[in-house]
């Protein structure tokens, strides 16, 4: 795959961070790769530690050290060590303009794991820009708090809380990408099937902010990464130049699934209408016939394939139930790791780890 200049890429990258998205309506941003820096949104480090918005914003070995200590953080909860608490005397403030049990109590629980106190902000405690400005938001908590999670649904409000925070900021989702949960997903990866590169995941439903954050894993692990999707819920383009550029894996767009799945040692779906899009249901589900993740797809891709779903699933409309209850799911083993992988992402963020 030809690979281009650093100009090249930086201009796919201002392309990323300006392009919306007019089937969501959702700012798209993107920040400097392999640096920590977030050069691409103007975004500086906080006083200590780093933000965690987008996967790529560091490098593979800084990744892997997430990772690493995200395993052994595991492994000490796992085990009931009361002596490991790193966040001691520590806060977190977590805003959620986009509710989700997984990330509230993964979040919540596993700060208190490793010794701090979280304090949950929800839409009616909050409100991003409304009673007063993201920027003033960022300064102020910056200053009760060590750290920000921020569940959010437009991507630029966690720029700008980025911005304007001297405390790390953690991307708790956004209608653009979820970072902590791809990172999750491949900690999951690891463990069930051995690696974390050379692995071909197939992501089959619409192109959202799943697909994006897959993608901009692809530009620092080394896979195959299939996106089968219905012609017009393609994931951002700006995203897949900026995967593809970079020569690292192999990027493609399908929308026959069941070619897509051939040899997928993963096999990922989500819903097909998410938070914000219930009004579109009846629509998408017509639209996505032929991309539900059955028996037979699974038969397809051959019995190495396993199973991954974000949570929450819709069973019986993107995936089936048997598939969900089959040998081939590991998705509570995801669901699991979410906790810990972003234990591992904040002890970086805070520079504890």
């Amino acid at each position: 795959m030809r690979c281009l200049k650093p100009s090249s890429l930086s201009q796919l990258r201002r392309s990323a961070a300006s392009a919306v998205s007019s089937r969501r309506s959702m700012a798209v941003a993107a920040s400097g790769s392999g640096t920590g820096s977030y050069s691409g949104a103007g975004i500086a480090p906080p006083a200590k530690g780093h933000h965690f918005l987008h996967i790529d914003d560091f490098s593979k070995e800084q990744l892997i050290a997430m990772l690493d200590t995200a395993i052994e953080v595991k492994a000490r909860l796992k085990s009931d060590d009361q002596s490991f608490k790193p966040l001691m005397g520590k806060s977190l403030a977590m805003i959620f303009t986009k509710p989700s049990m997984r990330t509230r109590v993964s979040f919540e629980t596993g700060f208190f794991k490793l010794g701090g106190h979280a304090l949950y902000l929800g839409p009616n405690d909050i409100q991003l820009g409304k009673r007063e400005p993201t920027k003033d938001i960022a300064r102020v908590l910056a200053r009760y708090n060590d750290m920000i999670m921020a569940r959010l649904f437009a991507h630029e409000d966690i720029l700008e809380l980025a911005q304007f925070s001297d405390a790390p900021v953690v991307n708790g989702l956004t209608d653009y990408n979820h970072p902590c949960q791809i990172m999750a997903d491949i900690m999951t990866v690891k463990e069930h099937i051995g690696r974390y590169e050379d692995v071909k995941v197939v992501y089959v439903g619409d192109g959202n902010n799943i697909v994006h954050s897959w993608l901009r894993l692809a530009a620092v692990f080394k896979m195959e990464f299939v996106c089968a999707c219905p012609k017009g819920f393609e994931p951002d383009k700006a995203t897949v130049a900026l995967a593809q550029a970079t020569g690292v894996s192999k990027i493609s767009i399908s929308h026959e699934p069941f070619e897509a799945v051939k040899g997928a040692d993963v096999i990922y779906t989500d819903v097909w209408a998410s938070m914000g899009q219930k009004d579109e249901a009846d629509y998408r589900r017509q639209r996505f016939q032929g991309f539900q993740v059955s028996e037979d797809l699974m038969k397809a891709a051959g019995p190495q394939a396993k199973f991954m779903h974000c949570l929450p699933a819709e069973r019986g409309i993107e995936c089936t139930d048997g598939v969900v209850e089959s040998a081939a799911s590991i998705i509570f083993d995801q669901a699991e790791n979410r906790m810990h992988a972003q234990n591992g992402i904040m002890l970086h963020a805070m520079g504890v780890a």
